[in-house]
């Protein structure tokens, strides 16, 4: 059976990876969708249908910057976490973490999850 790299507990995952990697430095589109399977070890792969929508919509909520910059002929428009941003990618990887942390308990074989 061949392996499912985006099982359906990926929701909001990537959003989250989106935030992370233009918190490091502004990106474009193909470039954002190239570095969430090459950061992932090819363990994520989302396409351009996936990762535009997110940049699309978190830039309408202020989260997101953009500017157009022309690079061999042509316009990209390359996108930088905001403030806003960062304190939601915070807040993601807070939320991220809580539910890693239970998946794990329980994956472990504890008979309760920590409070």
């Amino acid at each position: 059976m061949a392996r499912k790299t985006n099982p359906e507990f990926m929701t909001g995952v990537p959003e989250l990876l989106v935030l992370r990697l233009l918190s490091d430095r502004e990106m474009y589109g193909y470039e954002l969708v190239q570095a969430i399977e090459t950061s992932t070890g090819e363990a994520i792969k989302v396409g351009e249908g996936v990762v535009y929508p997110i940049l699309h919509a978190l830039e309408a909520q202020g989260c997101l910057a953009s500017r157009r910059k022309a690079v061999e002929g042509r316009m990209r428009i390359y996108y930088s976490a905001t403030a806003a941003g960062k304190k939601r990618l915070g807040a993601l990887m807070t939320e991220w973490q809580r539910i890693t942390d239970a998946v794990a308990t329980v994956v472990r074989g504890s008979k309760h999850a920590k409070a």
